[in-house]
């Protein structure tokens, strides 16, 4: 019988925490693997038992079996084709890194003003992902996110109070600036725009 030929992306074998090819492959009932040792740290930092990937919560901590079929797969991969993923994707020097990855940090794709971090593609999924994280407010990376904060609040700083000729937060118009002059701060950043044009 002829040996049957089977194409995959290395992709498919990656950590979604560690970012890199699974090691001690162990799969959750919703269908998401990682690394043993990465789930164990995940979950032992974290208050709730959930998928690091798709955030699915266990009510019990699931009894974590390695997939010996998936490690032989990835053993048989590794002496032919799989590699660890491509070195453009780690950040290097004037990249922002990603807040949340371990080990080698890859590049950030956005940043969230939200959480305030930034994340690269396979952290940021959930924020396309997650009802409650949809509403964050994501921008190009950016690593001086902290002089986007409110220091007093550490919230964006979303609003200019003309009053007082600064950059506030939500809460700062709440409880200090009630019945000032107040501007978005994009409609600031628009018409410094057009009067540099």
């Amino acid at each position: 019988m002829a040996e049957a030929q089977l194409f995959v992306s290395q992709d498919e074998f990656i950590c979604s925490v560690c970012l890199d090819t699974l090691t001690d492959p162990v799969s959750l009932h919703c269908g998401h693997s990682f690394c043993l040792k990465c789930l164990t740290d995940y979950w032992d930092q974290s208050q709730e038992c959930s998928c690091p990937h798709c955030r699915h919560t266990f009510m019990l901590r699931p009894e974590l079996k390695r997939n010996t079929l998936l490690n032989e797969v990835i053993k048989k991969l590794k002496k032919t084709t799989l590699s660890s993923p491509p070195s453009q994707n780690y950040a290097g020097p004037g990249d922002v890194e990603c807040d949340f990855c371990t080990g080698k940090k890859f590049r950030a794709v956005k940043s969230c003003l939200t959480c305030p971090a930034s994340y690269c593609q396979t952290h940021l999924q959930p924020h396309y992902e997650v009802a409650t994280l949809k509403h964050h407010k994501l921008v190009d990376p950016d690593r001086n996110l902290k002089e986007k904060l409110c220091e007093k609040h550490q919230k964006s700083l979303e609003i200019f109070c003309k009053t007082d000729d600064s950059c506030v937060c939500m809460m700062c118009v709440v409880t200090g600036h009630n019945g000032h002059k107040m501007v978005e701060m994009e409609t600031v950043r628009e018409k410094k725009q057009v009067s540099r044009v």
